[in-house]
């Protein structure tokens, strides 16, 4: 409960991860060779960070969390470890079917070696613990799902990652540590890193003090699509600060969807003249016309730009590239080749220009759309 009232802190026993002594391995399993950041400044970042890196507190004294799996005699002279439920089960003889604190702490370990009983600890494991263990512990890995792990189902490393710039010191720091405990590497081979998106007023988003506009009104008013534009062109993607700006969506409507919505709107328009047009790529691609071969270049010169930026995982250079090549495309080819499109140089002038339109926006559309930049062309190719 946020209540705004002072937090007292004050120092209390806890567990501990040895970090310190594997420093070294942490800072090796960070290096270009090992791993891929976008952007590449956090990862200098991240190095830094794991300079200073100090022993971990992995327990926490609350109810809530998963238990810390040791049991220790009453005097503290002898601990257990618990690896798994058949170990625990093993050891108390008991049936186990709940790991929750209430179904496990009155279990009791009596010690094999000393005959003392062994109870368990009263703390609970910081959640980023468990958080860290995402690779294996998704296929629950080690107890089930060995060959699909080991044998590279793509769970570990993972192809890649991609979290907010405040986990250089939670999430990615604590895959890390223990992919590099458990497996001596690092758990990702690319990091994509976002920055914050802030309220208009550059201050963080507060669902209690509802400074930023309903998402969901966001979406109903402008589309999910110029919401994934706006934030794919905006500094978040670059691991920079984001003021988010209703008006920004709106612009990226203006500027992008209805210009590209347009030009397939006139497209339309003139191929209805014909009683039926289907699509011919061998037309469009065996065009002689001067326009009709540079805009069929230039959208094989986005797609190949974007394939590979993609790769790179780049997303923050492509959204520019699509402004300009919708530019190209409403502003030059289409007003340019009105004559032809609307059929005044003949039928068949007017059918190879909308054969090259319509590999155009087919084909940009598919490509965004496999890019993950878009959706809704789906629908309007589909009309």
């Amino acid at each position: 409960w946020r209540s705004d009232t002072p937090l007292i802190y004050k120092a209390v026993p806890s567990w501990f991860v040895s970090v310190v002594q594997i420093k070294d391995k942490l800072k090796e399993n960070n290096s270009e060779e090992a791993s891929t950041w976008i952007p590449a400044f956090v990862q200098k970042r991240f190095q830094n960070w794991l300079e200073g890196a100090r022993d971990w507190a992995v327990s926490r004294n609350r109810f809530w969390g998963t238990p810390l799996p040791i049991w220790m005699s009453e005097d503290g002279e002898e601990r257990i470890c618990v690896g798994s439920v058949a170990e625990l089960e093993k050891l108390t003889g008991k049936k186990v079917t709940d790991l929750h604190r209430e179904s496990v702490d009155d279990l009791e370990i009596i010690s094999p070696k000393s005959g003392k009983a062994l109870r368990r600890v009263e703390e609970v494991l910081d959640c980023w613990f468990e958080s860290g263990c995402m690779p294996f512990a998704q296929v629950h890995y080690p107890f089930e799902n060995k060959e699909l792990f080991e044998e590279g189902g793509g769970y570990f490393p993972a192809n890649f990652i991609a979290e907010g710039l405040d986990q250089t010191r939670g999430w990615f720091y604590t895959l890390l540590v223990v992919g590099t405990v458990l497996f001596g590497t690092a758990p990702f081979k690319n990091v994509i890193v976002n920055g914050l998106v802030l309220a208009a007023d550059g201050k963080k988003m507060s669902k209690r003090k509802k400074n930023y506009t309903d998402p969901v009104k966001i979406v109903d008013t402008n589309g999910a699509d110029a919401l994934r534009l706006y934030l794919i062109n905006s500094p978040a993607v670059r691991a920079e600060p984001l003021r988010f700006l209703d008006g920004g969506v709106r612009d990226v409507v203006r500027d992008v969807l209805l210009p590209w919505y347009n030009a397939y709107r006139f497209f339309v328009q003139n191929a209805k003249c014909f009683p039926t047009f289907q699509r011919d790529v061998e037309r469009a691609l065996h065009s002689s016309n001067v326009m009709d071969r540079w805009i069929l270049s230039s959208l094989n010169s986005l797609i190949e730009f974007v394939n590979h930026e993609m790769t790179k995982y780049r997303l923050y250079t492509v959204v520019p590239r699509l402004l300009q090549f919708i530019e190209d495309l409403t502003n030059w080819y289409v007003r340019f080749n009105r004559r032809r499109l609307k059929g005044k140089e003949g039928d068949e002038e007017m059918r190879t220009s909308l054969s090259a339109l319509f590999e155009v926006l087919y084909t940009m559309t598919v490509a965004m759309v496999r890019g993950g930049l878009i959706w809704v062309a789906v629908g309007m190719m589909s009309l």
